[in-house]
């Protein structure tokens, strides 16, 4: 599992594989993964709400009780 997360503030799953799939990912695709995390963690909260409206991302809700 992939996850870009920016504590206290948001969290990102990028990308999901099975070991049994997927050995490990390669250095490219490190570095797409860090530059799609680092513009999602850096986007609005107007975008992120455009993208979850057209199903480009999908809120996960949390229970948060701290």
């Amino acid at each position: 599992m992939i996850v870009a997360y920016r504590l206290k503030d948001r969290a990102v799953f990028l990308y999901g594989f099975a070991k049994s799939d997927l050995d490990n990912i390669s250095p490219d695709q490190v570095q797409t993964f860090r530059a799609i995390g680092a513009n999602w963690l850096a986007a609005s909260a107007t975008m992120i709400k455009r993208a979850i409206d057209e199903g480009e991302l999908q809120e996960i809700d949390h229970d948060d009780q701290t």
